[in-house]
Order: structure tokens, then C-alpha cells, then sequence
């Protein structure tokens, strides 16, 4: 059997910007991102968890909203490497996570507060800013950056 050293997968990197600058949403608050955000979890708000990023360009305005991963009841797994990937195929300046909490508690777990620390450090080597995390449920939503968890 012969074998080919020299043969490689080809990579490819894309992203499709389909919206005008002046046309992008701006987030200049949990309130902003929370209401641009909460139409993502309709179909799975009490059901299951979901995690998103929603990624921003150097003046706040949304390049995109990436779904990172579905779970269960009680979690979904989070890749940082994914989060990041995404950060940089849009070449995004700033991150805001977002995850619901389907059984209504908006008070951040000790994995919630962990994983955003592992974020926020992995984004600072790729001189990204993580913005804030977002945990929403039915009745409202926490917001890290406004109680200074982030």
C-alpha cells in the first residue's frame, strides 16, 4: 500500500456578510442584546438549553448571531475553540454569549461563571472583548457585565 505524504485536506473559511453596515443592529446594552437575542430561543425557551454567541464589529453593530450548541434539560456543551473560530471568520471585535435557562432560574451556575472566565481569557490572546453573558428565561434574563461578573 502506497501512501501519499504529501496529500491534505483543504481548508476553507467563509463568511457571507448579507447586510448593509448602516442597516446592522447596535447593542449598547444587555437590554439591546436581550431583545435581539430572545426571538432565537422561542421553539426551545422551556424545552431545552441552547447557546448562542452573537458577534459585533468594532462599533457594537451585529455581524451575525452563531448557535454554538444544543443540550438538554440541565446543560449544553460549550467549545471555546468553536466561539472562537466564529469570532474570527467575521473578524468580530467584541462577543456577547447567550444561553437559556430552561427551567426559569436566572441566577448563573458555577459552570456559567467558568466558562465565561475561560472565554474572557481565551478572547483576551486574540485581542477580542467579551462584551457580556446572557442567561434567559421566560421572565426576564441576567446580564454578567451588569452585575459585574465579567
Amino acid at each position: 500500500m502506497k501512501i501519499d505524504y504529501f496529500q491534505v485536506s483543504e481548508i476553507k473559511v467563509s463568511y457571507t456578510d448579507k447586510v448593509k453596515a448602516s442597516e446592522r443592529a447596535q447593542v449598547a446594552s444587555s437590554k439591546d442584546a436581550a431583545k435581539i437575542l430572545n426571538p432565537v430561543f422561542k421553539d426551545c425557551m422551556q424545552h431545552h438549553e441552547e447557546f448562542y454567541v452573537m458577534l459585533l464589529n468594532r462599533s457594537n453593530k451585529v455581524l451575525g448571531i452563531s448557535c454554538i450548541s444544543k443540550g438538554g434539560i440541565a446543560g449544553t456543551v460549550v467549545d471555546v475553540k468553536i466561539i472562537l473560530q466564529t469570532a474570527l471568520k467575521t473578524n468580530a471585535s467584541g462577543l456577547i454569549m447567550m444561553h437559556n435557562h430552561p427551567g426559569g432560574n436566572l441566577k448563573a451556575s458555577a459552570e456559567d461563571i467558568k466558562i465565561t472566565e475561560k472565554l474572557k481569557n481565551a478572547c483576551k490572546i486574540l485581542d477580542l472583548s467579551l462584551l457580556d453573558h446572557i442567561i434567559i428565561t421566560d421572565e426576564g434574563y441576567l446580564s454578567f457585565a451588569d452585575d459585574g461578573l465579567i
